[in-house]
């Protein structure tokens, strides 16, 4: 296999830029999770359908106003090689919202060119509410919405919560355990919390038009040395294009170890 930076142009030729919609709740940690792909803290540029430049300060009143365009693209300085769409949270938009984002799912993993494609979405469950994981947002996106061959991924996004509701659950057991066994009996809890969710058999109901091909967890993205390389890596082995597999490795600047698998895979 010839080296990533040999074939880049060609991908960026054929691809252009790796396109990503994130979903999910207001609050369920999409702005924190793109920063952290594009090593970056500063907000993206803006774009309208037709490449124009759209003024940061607008969209967010936009936004403030409950006004949203799924359409308009983000791209990081830091990462232009990644165009993202936000589908800010639907959960208590009104009904012509959640079809404007079916509508553009549709469009996106129907395009006939490559390059106009949405090549993968990230779906965000927050973990900090654990007993609400699967609500009504969740239910009509997996049951309604048609996202074709393009992989879903779920992201259960601040997972320490449901760590730190286990802790307190069994706080009096834990008592006098050593630090190896209270972090065994706390993790055997998070499990057995997850579980009781039953966010996974809403998943994958057989009645869901789409079902996720991948899982991955974040802890606690506000940790200054957390990454998102479980996602990124995850993301990379969902996808059953080849090119696409490696225009999202070259993309991506923030795991070498990636690049290594896949250089030599």
């Amino acid at each position: 296999m010839a080296p990533f930076d040999a074939q880049d142009s060609d991908l960026r030729q054929m691809i252009g830029r790796f396109r990503i919609l994130i979903i999910g709740r207001r609050n369920a940690g999409k702005t924190t999770i793109l920063h952290k792909v594009c090593n970056t803290t500063d907000d993206p540029e803006i774009y309208g359908t037709k490449g124009d430049k759209i003024d940061v300060n607008d969209v967010k009143a936009t936004i403030t106003r409950g006004i949203h365009k799924i359409e308009q693209a983000m791209v990081f300085k830091s990462s232009p090689g990644f165009i993202f769409h936000d589908s800010c949270g639907f959960e208590d938009g009104s009904e012509a919202e959640f079809e404007e984002t079916k509508k553009f799912i549709s469009e996106g993993v129907h395009a006939r060119k490559l390059e106009e494609r949405i090549h993968a979405i990230w779906y965000c469950i927050p973990m900090n509410e654990w007993n609400r994981t699967f609500q009504k947002s969740e239910e009509k996106f997996f049951l309604e919405c048609d996202t074709g061959d393009v992989p879903v991924i779920v992201v259960f996004t601040k997972f320490a919560k449901l760590r730190s509701a286990a802790k307190r659950k069994i706080k009096e057991q834990l008592e006098g355990l050593s630090e190896e066994e209270r972090s065994r009996r706390i993790t055997e809890r998070v499990k057995k919390l997850f579980k009781e969710t039953g966010v996974l058999d809403k998943l994958s109901d057989s009645k869901n038009r789409t079902r996720p091909k991948s899982y991955v967890s974040l802890e606690d993205m506000t940790d200054p040395n957390s990454n998102c390389d479980p996602l990124l890596e995850s993301t990379v082995y969902t996808l059953d294009d080849k090119e696409l597999r490696l225009c999202l490795v070259s993309t991506q600047q923030s795991n070498l170890e990636l690049c290594i698998k896949c250089a030599v895979g």
